[in-house]
């Protein structure tokens, strides 16, 4: 046929059909969408920053700009809920982009919250001795520079730094203000896509150790690579069921309850296969997040390598969002299919929690001995998740809240212990520090105490609701297996304690370094949270009860 008729073709067709509408402006709900949008305008505001102004004022307008922007969106999330949307106004923003609900608000604040006490310990600039006149910081004074190369040097000397850390951590906290929010599988590998490469970037820039830091970073992304593959893949098999990537259209399908079939799409839609194989993909890709067994083979290597702050924020923050996406998923797109995905989530929970707790008890170092216990506690979360009642969506909330200040705080520990070669992170150097620096040494015991789960710390009440939903969720066997785990973690939390205050200072040990308010703020918010969470949780429950319903 000639190019002429096809042409031909073309135009009576298009005049056959009826004239073509104006295409509709996108309705957006800026105020709604403020916290991610303050945070992410604060990013691009740190991008200009390292472009214009002069190396020396650099530091000092990153954290201003940093804390203040994320000062800003903590209030209008809390101005969100005041007014409303976590309750009663909860609905579905930016087109079906993006859910306002209760949930969402509590882990947007619970994510700012972590992220602040992250710049707290990123702005950290005490630690180290002075280098040429010039205080220093965590980070590798020129990121691009081979480790112990002269260029390497020459950046050392002439006191350079990375400032940039600041605004990738603010991208990483906009991509996870939207991961527990976004209402479309799309939005969410947005999201995802954009909180993990700033971390892949944060985890390679550690300024002792560079290459253990490098190596942690190539991990980190290849596995993390395959991770969002198999995420996106799920997506497009869901997409390929249910003919929309949008939840409330999933769930319709999944329901029966769809109205209106694209007869182009008619042939595969509610095809059982596509379903639970893209369920089983993306499902993998949020556990793989949150470091649940069999996807945990990164979180050792990525938590011991990556600079300590990094790390503290990642393991706190990243958990909150990858476990608000997933409750999102399980309980708005697939509560039709919970005789499938729950038995699944039996095991995964079960091999999390013992697994975690077992190989923790092995460990030397104490960022890897912390990494696995950041494991067991994805097990424990898990519990709560399989409950599939309100209470195990408010107690997972609770948890996840508890959690983040308690690891941010227990990490700012690690960092003010160090030898000659940086932060001394073998448990065999921690021996006798109560005698040598008691009041770090019972800071840093509350935390452990909480990991334990031991009562009036945070760590217990969250366990304690947690628990206690699974087994009114009818998961009694999981509450057994859970309580095990917390014995054999508890095990290896006393042994630190005991290896701290009951054993002799070595001569040679390390020393405990004075840390600059920044981190001393950080600490101590950890400590009072932990307490006051153990002593008085029932506000903070009720909260949590409230902020728990999710918008369909």
């Amino acid at each position: 046929m000639s190019a002429s008729a096809v042409h031909s073709l073309w135009t009576t067709a298009a005049t056959a059909a009826e004239p073509i509408s104006k295409i509709d402006a996108p309705k957006i709900e800026y105020g709604q969408l403020s916290p991610t949008l303050i945070v992410l305008g604060a990013a691009v505001v740190g991008v200009l920053v390292e472009a214009f102004v002069p190396r020396k004022s650099r530091y000092y307008a990153q954290v201003f700009v940093a804390v203040v922007a994320l000062a800003a969106a903590f209030s209008a999330v809390v101005a969100l809920a005041a007014g409303g949307y976590g309750t009663t106004k909860a609905h579905i923003a930016a087109m079906g982009a993006i859910a306002v609900d209760g949930p969402a608000l509590f882990l947007q604040g619970t994510i700012l919250l972590a992220g602040i006490l992250g710049v707290f310990t990123f702005a950290e600039r005490r630690l180290d001795p002075e280098v040429h006149g010039n205080r220093v910081d965590s980070f590798a004074a020129q990121a691009a520079s081979v480790p112990g190369s002269d260029s390497e040097k020459a950046a050392v000397k002439a006191g350079f730094t990375t400032t940039e850390v600041f605004p990738l951590l603010l991208f990483a906290i906009s991509g996870m203000l939207v991961f527990p929010a976004a209402n479309d599988l799309l939005t969410l590998f947005v999201a995802l896509e954009v909180f993990s490469l700033p971390l892949y970037l944060l985890c390679a820039v550690a300024r002792r150790k560079r290459l253990m830091s490098q190596e942690a970073a190539v991990k980190y992304f290849l596995l993390g690579a395959f991770a969002s593959a198999f995420t996106l893949f799920g997506i497009a098999l869901l997409y390929g069921y249910a003919g929309s990537v949008s939840y409330t259209t999933i769930a319709h399908v999944v329901d029966g309850t769809v109205t209106n079939v694209d007869p182009a799409l008619a042939g595969t839609m509610g095809n059982d296969v596509l379903l639970l194989m893209g369920m089983a993909l993306v499902v993998m890709g949020l556990l793989f997040k949150v470091g649940a067994v069999p996807f945990h083979m990164w979180t050792p290597d990525v938590y011991q390598g990556a600079p300590t702050p990094v790390t503290g924020f990642m393991a706190a923050a990243t958990k909150v969002a990858a476990f608000g996406a997933l409750l999102r998923l399980l309980y708005v797109v697939l509560p039709g299919m919970r005789w499938d995905w729950r038995p699944v989530m039996w095991a995964v929970a079960i091999v999390t929690m013992l697994g975690g707790a077992i190989v923790a008890i092995t460990q030397t170092d104490i960022k890897r001995l912390l990494a696995y216990s950041s494991i067991a506690h994805a097990g424990f979360i898990l519990a709560g998740v399989i409950a599939t009642s309100p209470d195990g969506v408010s107690s997972v909330l609770f948890y996840l809240g508890a959690y983040s200040f308690v690891t941010i705080g227990a990490f700012a520990v690690v960092t003010l212990v160090r030898d000659a070669g940086g932060e001394a992170t073998h448990l065999s150097k921690w021996a006798g520090l109560g005698r040598r620096s008691p009041l770090v040494a019972a800071v840093f015991a509350v935390f452990l105490l909480a990991f334990a789960g031991i009562p009036l710390t945070s760590g217990f009440a969250g366990k304690f609701a947690v628990f206690k939903a699974a087994a009114e969720g009818g998961a009694g066997a999981l509450v057994v297996v859970g309580v095990i785990s917390s014995a054999i973690a508890a095990f290896f939390y006393i042994r630190v304690i005991v290896l701290m205050f009951f054993s002799e200072p070595k001569p040679e040990g390390p020393t405990v370094a004075v840390p600059s308010p920044l981190t001393t703020t950080a600490i101590a918010v950890g400590v009072a949270v932990t307490l006051v969470l153990g002593v008085a949780p029932q506000y903070f429950l009720n909260l949590a009860s409230q902020a728990g319903v999710f918008v369909r």
